[in-house]
């Protein structure tokens, strides 16, 4: 379904982090390309997401946003601050709630109230611990799944995922990283949900237990994925040929590069079929300013990438 990655500062051939992302969707969905301004709150406003009503903060920062025409939330998208997020489905051996955000919506929330990567990933972490991930995530038919999110700003990138109520995050530090329809993170992470880490503190103090037996025990994609999924990739699949590429081009990584991997058929990164690729998205973060580019219809192998600011 999707693909999201990033390339560090130091894996990219101008020095800036770049970041893509094709959203896969239901074919003929229509996926919109907006913008929305900054803005304040009167104390006490409540903000209908997707399924539910939450409080409302005081302040709102400008978003570019690429986002399924029927919900609140979006697939992906930048904000004022040089914030960039993008999410995935995955699906866990912990059991779907029927309502609750969506991870669309998580990834507006984290867009509009998030100044830095870190900021926006703690505020998809405390509204999911307060409201809870859920609800269906199709327009006409029943699909639902838990989330991945890979977050970026012009000085790091994070991974967050996912199972249910739990969630476990990875600072990338070098090179390349991806995501896609399943769960990545192995180990404990970097940050990790309290009942996690508490868990991870008492095996730690189990005679003979060292960091490293302790790590091996809470990797959290073995834990959590369903059917043993969580082992090595395979190259000719979707996730494995875009993770495969991004190793290739580091150092060498540029904004065309991005655009050849979202347009790459060979395992179906640019998706075709009942589900397709209906938005696309490519920005590159630096010192010197921003660049966001977006494809507004179907099929990034097809369409032009059009340039889009906050002026």
């Amino acid at each position: 379904m999707c693909d999201t990655f990033v390339a560090l500062p130091d894996a990219t051939l101008g020095g800036g982090l770049i970041f893509g992302k094709n959203s896969d969707r239901p074919n003929g969905e229509i996926q919109d390309v907006v913008a929305v301004a900054a803005q304040n709150h009167e104390s006490g406003t409540r903000l209908q997401c997707t399924y539910l009503q939450i409080p409302q903060v005081k302040q709102t920062f400008a978003v570019i946003l690429s986002k399924p025409d029927w919900m609140w939330g979006a697939e992906m998208g930048a904000n004022e601050h040089g914030v960039v997020i993008g999410n995935e489905a995955v699906w866990t051996t912990e059991p779907q709630a029927e309502t609750g955000l969506l991870g669309m919506d998580l990834v507006r929330l984290g867009l509009e109230r998030g100044a830095t990567a870190l900021d926006a990933m703690r505020v998809i972490i405390d509204l999911m611990e307060e409201h809870g991930q859920g609800g269906n995530c199709a327009e006409h038919f029943a699909f639902n799944y838990h989330n991945s999110y890979l977050l970026a700003d012009r000085k790091e990138a994070w991974v967050l995922e996912t199972a249910g109520r739990y969630w476990v995050a990875e600072k990338v530090i070098s090179g390349t990283r991806s995501i896609s329809n399943g769960l990545s993170i192995h180990g404990a992470g970097d940050l990790r949900h309290t009942d996690l880490d508490r868990a991870l503190t008492q095996a730690r103090q189990l005679p003979g237990q060292t960091d490293a037996d302790a790590m091996k025990e809470f990797d959290f994609a073995r834990l959590f994925s369903p059917g043993g999924n969580w082992g090595a990739l395979s190259p000719l699949s979707r996730e494995g040929r875009v993770r495969q590429l991004c190793q290739r081009n580091e150092g060498v990584f540029s904004p065309d590069t991005a655009r050849t991997i979202l347009r790459d058929h060979k395992g179906g990164v640019c998706c075709h079929g009942d589900f397709e690729t209906r938005g696309s998205q490519i920005s590159v973060l630096g010192t010197q300013g921003d660049k966001h580019w977006f494809i507004d219809g179907p099929f990034p192998c097809q369409e032009k990438y059009r340039l889009k600011d906050f002026r």
